[in-house]
């Protein structure tokens, strides 16, 4: 019953003693926990700082590189000069043990008898050598037995030496070592001398002890001024890095409101001049790029002002045609037009309409196309005269409709130019169409010429001619000379066909000039490079 009671007594202990230590295990997760979380925060603050701009960044660098440096430089430093302490103290103790050795090798009869009855008078000499060398004296043969001292208490019979002071003085060489105390942490130098000259066999072994009590003053001395000159210059570097930074951020900070003003449209040039020569750099680069943009804006402002212009122009060509068929084809529909010659004839202009609007669909088409440089123009060896004659041959049925002949003449052995066979033929059949249809009962004279570098095409009418004022607009998109001989719906141009033209030579290298006079005629006259062997082959 007793032993009952007294298992459940212990039960109840262990499992309070349980429940406590869970409760405290609990307690220490929470603390470390928060710990935890306190250095979490610590640390993402910093960091924030540290990546929060260029400031920020080289003030934390410098900062943590100097002290980096500092801590290296205070330990390399303490390690090298108690280095140089210790040589020097081993080298003094070296000097002093072989003046020992010296006295005490000198003074054999007495040290004899010293050695063997301990008399008073051996005995102060060791003290009176160790109150001179300041430094504690030990003899001892080679077992390690110690056979005097320099020390006040008696020694006791039977003390030895460290094991390893033995090794040495077997050796017969003098040697210095030096350890701490790990009970009072004091330094300690002893040097280990076989006692006697060189030439005789060692014996007895002499210990020079030394409490050197100022190598710790001197490295503290060291490490204090060490830290107090780095916390100096740590806060010159701070100053340094502070003035810097500013010096490095600032001009950033202004060329970055430029830029957020160039962003917003206002492409003022600002020519203030930088401290740093990269700023300056980036701020040059950042002028010519803003200049790019107005360029570039500017030629966007002229592109979608030509755009709406040839929306314009187009809406304007297509709505005449466009209106025509849709009344021929209501009248028609609504059966307005009973006589079968009059519906036909509807229907024919309905048809002409339709192909007009085809040919002004597809003039379109091209000129889009060239002007947004879709269209290669392969540079090849081509006969300008050869391609010329068999366009004209091409084109002699359509001409004699209007009773015209078309007259080809080679004026230069010289034809050969670099160009685009399907579209120089395409600019040839083009003003050859626009002479035929400016020339009635009259004559095309069409010639090669050949002048310098230059082979030239001339087409040269007598038919109606252009006005002075209308002559200048031939180049503008939609624009029909008003007093073209026929003025048919089938014959009717465009009014890209010339446009077109002029950036077909332009592609190929090639000029076009124009002369004409009202109901004389016009001249034509295009310039091409000629070819030679020196000639580049290129596709445009």
């Amino acid at each position: 019953m007793i032993l009952n009671k007294y298992i459940s007594i212990n039960k109840n202990k262990n499992k309070v003693f349980i429940n406590k230590t869970k409760a405290f295990m609990d307690k220490a997760k929470v603390f470390l926990d928060r710990i935890k979380v306190s250095f979490d925060k610590i640390k993402h603050k910093l960091l924030e700082q540290f990546n929060k701009n260029i400031y920020t960044k080289l003030l934390f660098t410098n900062v943590i590189v100097f002290s980096i440096a500092l801590l290296l430089l205070i330990n390399f430093s303490n390690y090298m000069v108690k280095q140089s302490v210790y040589s020097q103290i081993e080298q003094d103790l070296l000097r002093k043990s072989k003046r020992v050795n010296y006295v005490l090798s000198k003074e054999t009869t007495g040290l004899d008898s010293a050695l063997g009855s301990k008399s008073e008078t051996e005995q102060e000499l060791l003290k009176f050598l160790a109150d001179s060398f300041d430094a504690r004296i030990t003899i001892f043969n080679q077992e390690g037995t110690i056979l005097g001292t320099s020390a006040e208490q008696e020694i006791v019979p039977g003390s030895k030496v460290d094991n390893k002071f033995i090794v040495v003085l077997t050796s017969g060489k003098t040697t210095v070592v030096h350890k701490t105390d790990s009970e009072t942490g004091q330094l300690t130098f002893t040097a280990v001398i076989p006692m006697g000259d060189a030439e005789q066999a060692v014996e007895n072994g002499i210990l020079l002890e030394s409490y050197p009590t100022n190598t710790d003053l001197i490295l503290n001395k060291m490490r204090s001024f060490l830290f107090f000159g780095g916390i100096i210059i740590l806060l010159v570097v701070i100053v340094v890095s502070v003035y810097l930074a500013m010096c490095i951020s600032k001009p950033i900070t202004r060329l970055a409101t430029s830029i957020a003003e160039y962003n917003g449209g206002n492409y003022i040039l600002n020519n203030e001049k930088y401290s740093l020569d990269e700023i300056n750099v980036i701020s040059e680069q950042i002028k010519k790029l803003t200049v790019s943009l107005e360029n570039i804006q500017s030629k966007s402002s002229k592109i979608e002002e030509e755009r709406t212009r040839l929306f314009a122009e187009m809406s304007h060509e297509l709505r005449t045609p466009l209106t025509a068929v849709q009344g021929f084809a209501e009248a028609i529909r609504d059966g307005m037009v009973e006589d079968k010659a009059l519906q036909n004839k509807y229907l024919d202009l309905i048809c002409t309409q339709t192909l007009h609007i085809t040919r002004l669909v597809d003039d379109i088409l091209v000129l889009n196309r060239l002007e947004s440089g879709d269209i290669t123009v392969e540079k090849l060896p081509l006969d300008l005269a050869d391609l010329a004659r068999g366009v004209i041959m091409s084109m002699e049925g359509i001409a004699e409709i209007n009773n015209s002949t078309i007259l080809f003449m080679k004026k230069s052995d010289k034809s050969a130019v670099l160009g685009d066979v399907d579209r120089m033929e395409q600019v040839i059949r083009n003003l050859l169409k626009n002479a035929i249809n400016a020339t009635d009962n009259g004559s095309i004279n069409v010639s090669i010429e050949a002048y310098g570098d230059e082979v030239q095409l001339i087409i040269k009418d007598d038919g109606v001619g252009i006005s002075p004022d209308e002559l200048p607009h031939i180049w503008e998109r939609f624009y029909t000379v008003k007093n073209q001989h026929n003025a048919d719906l089938e014959t009717k141009g465009t009014g890209l066909g010339l446009v077109i033209v002029k950036k077909l030579v332009q592609l190929q290298d090639g000029n076009i000039d124009v002369k004409s006079q009202l109901g004389k005629g016009t001249e034509f006259r295009l310039g091409f490079p000629a070819f030679t062997s020196n000639s580049e082959l290129t596709i445009n």
